[in-house]
């Protein structure tokens, strides 16, 4: 006697398998969504006679279009990773580029980078006495800059375009790589005080300004302000759901993209090994070693 099966439409991943569907959604791939950056712009834009957008204002970069300014902006994180990274200048014949790590939770681990290496050249573990190192390799740990990357929704107040004109922005998703000292525990604070109230990222509403500070050579930079109101919170929708879905998709994309330039860089630095060896040499050797 043939059992019968009783299809549950609630249960897709177990009816789509019954039905010989469960590799279908494998086969087509998501096209990775495309995130503007949110940075501090710490030099004024200039015009013929006047200042357009003054230092020290948020712009966000839209990819493949203009950029946009304001004073202040409300940003809504729905989550945030942490990477190494690494500015290398290039020669006349070679672009400037970076070195950077995947993202993880945290910066306890080896995080592979695109160089075929790990932590862009860090060393590992805990430097116990840093004064002993190596001037070449103070200088390669001070080139290595510590990332919190936060990934959300961000709303402009007055924003304005390079002109200085003002704009409507919509609320927009971004990506901002947080690697000034300073800025990286300003920012870390809000998801510190989050986690103590066992409160979500994605249920409040930060308000960043920023702060001048001065440098011994008379120029200035700036640092956010970050200021959360705790007493409300945000109701999620299901557009927050999908929202977050994209977000653990772009970081997924992003580590794969990573892991596979490291494989390919680790492969090509082994190769280059290999053609360094005498095997000569090689030979050699394992012969005394029979004599011996």
């Amino acid at each position: 006697m043939t059992e019968l099966t009783t299809i549950d439409t609630n249960n897709y991943a177990e009816m789509a398998k019954a039905m010989g569907m469960a590799n279908e959604a494998a086969t087509t791939k998501k096209q990775g969504m495309f995130l503007a950056r949110l940075r501090l712009n710490h030099s004024p834009i200039l015009g013929a006679e006047s200042i357009l957008v003054k230092a020290g204002t948020y712009k966000l970069e839209i990819p493949d279009g203009p950029t946009y300014y304001a004073e202040s902006a409300i940003m809504r994180p729905f989550m945030q990773r942490f990477m190494y990274k690494k500015f290398v200048m290039g020669s006349p014949g070679t672009p400037n580029r970076y070195v950077k790590t995947v993202m993880a939770d945290s910066l306890n681990m080896d995080l592979k980078d695109n160089d075929g290496g790990f932590n862009c050249g860090k060393p590992a573990g805990w430097i116990e006495d840093y004064n002993s190192l190596p001037d070449s390799t103070k200088e390669l740990i001070r080139s290595i800059k510590r990332v919190r990357v936060v990934l959300g929704n961000v709303e402009l107040i007055k924003p304005k375009d390079v002109n200085g004109n003002p704009v409507d922005v919509d609320t927009t998703q971004f990506i901002w790589e947080v690697e000034n000292r300073d800025a990286f525990k300003t920012i870390g604070g809000v998801f510190t005080k989050l986690a103590k109230m066992k409160r979500l990222p994605v249920q409040h509403s930060v308000t960043l300004n920023s702060e001048e500070r001065k440098l011994p050579n008379g120029n200035s930079f700036f640092l956010p302000l970050a200021a959360m109101d705790v007493t409300s919170t945000v109701e999620l929708s299901q557009d927050d759901q999908d929202k977050f879905g994209d977000f653990m998709g772009w970081v997924q994309n992003y580590n794969e993209y990573i892991i596979n330039a490291y494989a390919e860089k680790a492969t090509s630095k082994h190769d280059e090994d290999l053609d360094d060896l005498n095997l000569d040499d090689i030979v050699d050797l394992e012969l005394e070693d029979e004599v011996a």
